[in-house]
């Protein structure tokens, strides 16, 4: 059946989720891009914050954005997408805007950030619930690349911002461009609200969707009584001590272990990468770092359409969709280069081209990566736990991006004092190499076949 006949209404639904995850991640990468600034003494209206301090605020953001996470799903799952996604956008908002008020104390803006990471722990959850609810399953991994690669132009848009607010002073100095910085970004998300709730409902209750569409939407679904759930609005519970028995669960949970630590460290560290390898900060890292988390959109949607290719052939989807992923493992092993092309001794000027071209390809690959490791979700489990499931693996991945965060913060102190910074950022990205592809053996070992849920 043709897209034009049984219509696109879907697809406004996606496009919803993409300007909510922009929004999500330019309010998340504002800090990135402060750290430099931040490293600085307070003479030179810096922080006087060490590395460790840095990685203490973003650890803090992470492990309370992952444990929210799981409570974050069984909200989603309960109350409903459209309630759950208002309510953490609100509240992400309202303490990123919080975070200009915090001075120089380490504490005020780890416990802040904290509160943030709670808001925005939503997102997610939310996100893949509704691409579940509004999709069939052989465009789920598309959909969910169309909205995650609202990450990267979050991240972009960051990069051609934040350096030129926060270098700058604002009324006369009453205000501090860091400070502006969080006010700014932290109050574009409310104005999504209002087009939220013009346009977004669950299928069973949009009147704007038609009946070809939404019988397309539910074209593969495994029983119909999931759909007379769905059209229903009850929504049959499922405790996470149930969850935990399937290994399907724990492929999912290794899966986000293993690597969202990797993103972390390209999201918070990239920015203090180029100014201690390269020695460039402010307006000179904002073509660099747009490239790399432009690139990255690339891998967020060609990587949906990678499991699309298989499938049309005949293969099943989740086959499909291990198969891409495998292929996307291997890509990171590039990572592995990054610091012979990044030596200035040897490649000049050029040096910083070329290792930001090979973390082009790191970035590109993880977000190819994500798309597919959420999608996973929905091709094993019933759309009424997805939320639940969602909020089990990103409290796992964000266990693994505090560790990774723990680890740079402290190495780069660590070899900073002994002038030997490169080694810190060599080990850090040997570590971003491998982790994929030792994630997918975990995956594919726990979950050697197709195993859908159907006893929930």
């Amino acid at each position: 059946m043709k897209d034009n006949k049984i219509g696109k209404y879907r697809w406004i639904i996606v496009a919803l989720l993409f300007f909510s995850t922009t929004t999500n991640y330019l309010d998340r990468q504002v800090i990135g891009y402060l750290k430099p600034l931040f490293s600085k003494p307070l003479s030179e209206g810096g922080l006087n914050w060490t590395s460790t301090d840095f990685a203490t605020v973003t650890s803090c953001f992470t492990a309370l954005y992952a444990v929210t996470t799981i409570f974050a799903g069984w909200v989603m799952d309960k109350i409903g997408t459209k309630l759950g996604l208002s309510i953490s956008l609100v509240i992400w908002s309202v303490f990123g805007m919080a975070n200009a008020f915090c001075g120089a104390s380490v504490f005020n803006h780890a416990v802040i950030r904290s509160l943030f990471g709670i808001g925005e722990a939503g997102n997610f959850p939310a996100s893949i619930k509704t691409v579940a609810e509004w999709f069939p399953k052989k465009e789920r991994a598309l959909a969910t690349g169309i909205f995650n690669s609202g990450s990267n132009i979050g991240a972009m848009l960051a990069s051609i911002t934040v350096p030129i607010i926060a270098y700058d002073t604002w009324f006369g100095g009453a205000i501090k461009g860091w400070e502006m910085a969080y006010l700014l970004t932290g109050a574009i998300g409310l104005f999504w609200l209002i087009f939220w709730f013009m346009i977004y409902d669950i299928p069973s209750k949009n009147k704007k969707l038609s009946a070809a569409e939404f019988n397309y939407i539910h074209s593969d679904d495994v029983a119909i009584a999931e759909i007379d759930s769905i059209s229903s609005g009850v929504e049959i519970k499922a405790s996470w001590s149930q969850l935990l028995k399937y290994p399907q669960t724990w492929a999912f949970f290794f899966g986000k272990f293993m690597t969202d630590g990797i993103w972390f460290f390209l999201l918070f560290w990239l920015p203090d990468y180029m100014k201690k390898q390269f020695h460039m900060e402010g307006h000179a890292i904002m073509f660099p770092l747009f490239t790399v988390y432009g690139i990255a959109i690339v891998g967020s949607i060609s990587g949906g359409s990678l499991p699309i290719y298989f499938i049309n052939r005949g293969m099943e989807a989740y086959k499909a969709r291990m198969t891409a992923m495998l292929l996307i493992a291997i890509l990171p092993l590039c990572l592995l280069s990054t610091q012979y092309f990044g030596n200035i001794a040897h490649f000049g000027d050029k040096a910083y081209l070329y290792a930001l071209a090979v973390i082009c390809v790191g970035a590109a690959s993880h977000q190819a990566w994500s798309t597919n490791l959420f999608t996973t979700v929905s091709d094993m489990f019933p759309k009424k736990v997805i939320g639940s499931v969602i909020g089990i693996g990103c409290l796992a991945g964000g266990i693994g991006g505090v560790m990774v965060q723990q680890l740079v913060g402290r190495l780069s102190d660590y070899y900073e004092r002994i002038h030997q910074i490169e080694v810190a950022y060599s080990i850090m990205f040997a570590l971003s190499a491998s982790m994929y592809l030792l994630a997918w053996g975990v995956m594919k070992l726990l979950v050697p076949r197709y195993s859908p849920i159907t006893d929930i």
